[in-house]
């Protein structure tokens, strides 16, 4: 036993000097609390390890089992009643008061934070920036959409939003014929946050359904085909949408645009993932006013 107390005296003291010499020189005594109990906390560790491993390892080869046997057994094999370890115990404690110590006093709760520092200086700059363009106007806001452009949407939609050979959607064109009749097949439901009742599958077919999506993908310009009456009572007559019900089908609207950006959309081509949170509210405004102007 005495040997193994030796042996691992020597062992702890290797592995303090070999955490010393990894972290030492981020570990100045009394210069930041946090390192000093960050450095304290691992030579206890390491001294704690060692101990604990000791004691087994001598129990395991001296120890006899004693004490009274529990009545449940499993295929012949049962438990002694014993208490459980001290040192088990008063470490468990000694974790809950730990614990309690961290929650209420200790590291980061009270203390200075990267994350909360970055947080903080964000919403300051968010706000300036909303102060900045609260009066932005029509130039200065298609000025704004096409730098956000560049960065959020042109890696799919390429830098002139033409879809880079049908990957994405050309945004200088408002829908397809093809798209219309998608939806008008399928259905959608891909903006839940505004329009919660989506679009039913099989509104049209045949013939009326490919009006419709001649009429739609033309622009909804010249005569209304008779079946328009089923989109109108949704879309409205002129196909500007109404709140909360159906969205805007004439043209890249606020309104639709924001949605888009917040939900994300689904169809022929693919998916699209939302921004929601990437883009403040002018930002958004921005992107859509220039998604207009390209397609002009």
């Amino acid at each position: 036993m005495k040997s193994m107390v030796i042996g691992g005296i020597i062992l702890i003291i290797a592995l303090m000097a070999g955490t010393f010499f990894v972290a030492g020189d981020s570990f100045k005594l009394g210069d930041d609390y946090i390192n000093d109990l960050t450095m304290l906390g691992g030579f206890a560790i390491i001294g704690i390890t060692v101990f604990v491993a000791l004691k087994y390892v001598n129990q395991i080869k001296n120890d006899k089992a004693t004490g009274e046997l529990a009545e449940e057994n499993w295929d012949g094999i049962g438990e002694y009643k014993n208490n459980i370890p001290v040192g088990w115990g008063m470490l468990f404690i000694g974790t809950l008061v730990w614990q309690l110590w961290y929650f209420f006093v200790g590291y980061p709760t009270n203390q200075f934070s990267q994350i909360g520092q970055w947080n903080e200086e964000t919403l300051e700059y968010q706000a300036k920036f909303e102060s900045k363009w609260a009066n932005i106007t029509s130039d200065e806001l298609e000025g704004m959409g096409q730098s956000v452009f560049l960065v959020q949407c042109a890696p799919c939609h390429g830098v002139d939003g033409e879809g880079i050979n049908g990957k994405a959607q050309d945004l200088t064109k408002r829908i397809s014929k093809e798209q219309v009749l998608d939806v008008i097949n399928n259905g959608a439901n891909n903006f839940k946050s505004k329009y919660p009742g989506g679009m039913p599958a099989g509104m049209a077919s045949g013939a009326d359904a490919e009006e419709i999506a001649t009429y739609v993908a033309g622009g909804m310009k010249g005569t209304k085909p008779a079946a328009w009456a089923a989109c109108s009572s949704c879309h409205g007559e002129n196909g500007e949408g109404m709140p909360f019900v159906a969205p805007n089908i004439k043209t890249y609207s606020d309104d639709l645009m924001l949605t888009v950006l917040k939900d994300g959309k689904k169809g022929i081509i693919g998916a699209m993932p939302n921004f929601e949170g990437r883009l403040s509210e002018t930002q958004e405004k921005a992107v859509a006013a220039y998604i207009r102007s390209i397609g002009e």
